[in-house]
């Protein structure tokens, strides 16, 4: 007896959507199926697994890097990566991630690329699946006390010290980190191009955004919820109307005039 349309639909929704095999085989199961929502479930199903197909193409591209260390004989491979160079406000985060060989994690990209609910996920399927991860974290006094690039690198020494286990290699991105001895690649749009950079870009952008809402309930005239203290219009018009606070980084305020 053939199975009801709303019977299929179900079978569908129960399928693994990261077992391109079983997708395959529902959908070839439906082949000779006439009726016209069959016919598109089954569209569906090919078309899922098309996708996954892509997305793990895509991310066999993203393990190059991790590749040639291994062949190198590198079994610790960290990847490196900050968010918040740039803002007004607010810390320097560093993210330091360690994956296991051939972990996959469907999705994982450059944080700017990703939605906010996006990283939000991937950010917990890091923290699962992840050898280690370190964060590093560097306020707004010590940056204006030493400058952001000095500051950027003690972020991710931090990060790099709080791993449970030693890297063998740095992947970084665009950058080569003077105060470590480690062996360092720095890869440029690394966060585009490695699993692991990617990763560590995650972990930093995630949690720097849930500091940055933390110091939205301190400091809710400034709106740094929304803009994490970049440089927008409507922040410049708050630091004229209430002058910079606590977490403002000073020496990046000193040509505020020209706004």
């Amino acid at each position: 007896m053939a199975q009801t349309i709303s019977q299929i639909q179900d079978r569908f929704r129960k399928i693994d959507k990261t077992d391109s095999e079983a997708l395959r085989a529902f959908a070839d199961s439906l082949k000779g199926d006439q009726r016209e929502s069959v016919i598109k479930t089954a569209a569906r199903a090919e078309a899922a697994a098309a996708r996954l197909a892509a997305e793990r193409d895509r991310l066999e591209k993203m393990r190059f890097y991790e590749r040639e260390c291994a062949r190198k004989g590198y079994t610790l491979i960290c990847g490196i990566d900050e968010a918040g160079r740039g803002p007004l406000a607010g810390p320097v985060v560093a993210g330091a991630v360690i994956l296991p060989e051939e972990c996959e994690i469907l999705g994982i990209n450059d944080s700017k690329k990703l939605s906010h609910k996006r990283r939000e996920e991937l950010f917990d399927e890091i923290m699962d699946k992840a050898v280690s991860v370190g964060v590093g974290i560097v306020g707004p006094r010590r940056i204006d006390e030493i400058n952001i690039l000095q500051a950027d690198y003690e972020a991710m020494c931090e990060a790099i010290g709080k791993l449970s286990v030693m890297p063998q290699v740095l992947l970084n991105d665009a950058v080569t980190i003077p105060q470590v001895r480690i062996e360092q690649k720095n890869i440029i749009h690394g966060d585009a191009k490695s699993i692991s950079i990617a990763s560590a870009s995650i972990i930093a952008k995630v949690t720097r955004d849930r500091l940055m809402a933390e110091y939205d309930s301190l400091f809710p005239e400034y709106g740094f919820a929304r803009h994490k203290g970049y440089g927008t219009a409507d922040h410049y018009e708050a630091i004229k109307k209430y002058g910079p606070c606590a977490i403002h980084r000073k020496s990046f305020l000193r040509n505020l005039s020209e706004h």
